[in-house]
């Protein structure tokens, strides 16, 4: 079973290396210490944590994401956009993924995107392809 460093985990959850550790220290999620003293997550123990989180987030009544049916969210920032006369181009930098798409020009100033904006990339596909790491 594939197990997480707790830097990994927490650029999986998208926290900080610390908040893990805080939650490991406090028992909310399970780690063991290999050889090295270094503390690993299991897989599948980081994977349940995972939906307790989003459960308790919704629970605590956050904020819902938007009714869409676009499962796959990317929050990040905008760090690049690239208006032609019909077309444009914004890139967003989420976590450690690129992601750029491509809209109309109209699109992107209806919308008021700009560079060092918040911004959720939403991607619904009939093709996706899994890779392994």
């Amino acid at each position: 079973m594939r197990e997480y460093s707790v830097g990994r985990a927490a650029r999986l959850l998208g926290v900080s290396a610390d908040t893990m550790r805080r939650w490991a220290d406090a028992g909310r999620v399970p780690t063991r210490r290999d050889e090295a003293g270094k503390r690993l997550i299991a897989g599948a123990d980081l994977a349940a944590f995972a939906v307790a989180l989003a459960e308790a987030a919704s629970a605590a009544g956050e904020p819902a994401e938007p009714y869409t049916s676009a499962r796959n969210a990317f929050p990040g920032i905008i760090t690049a956009v690239k208006l032609g006369d019909v077309a444009a181009q914004v890139e967003i930098q989420a976590g450690p993924h690129r992601l750029v798409s491509l809209l109309t020009r109209e699109a992107v100033e209806e919308l008021g995107l700009a560079v060092g904006m918040e911004a959720v990339a939403r991607v619904k596909a009939t093709s996706v392809h899994i890779d392994r790491s």
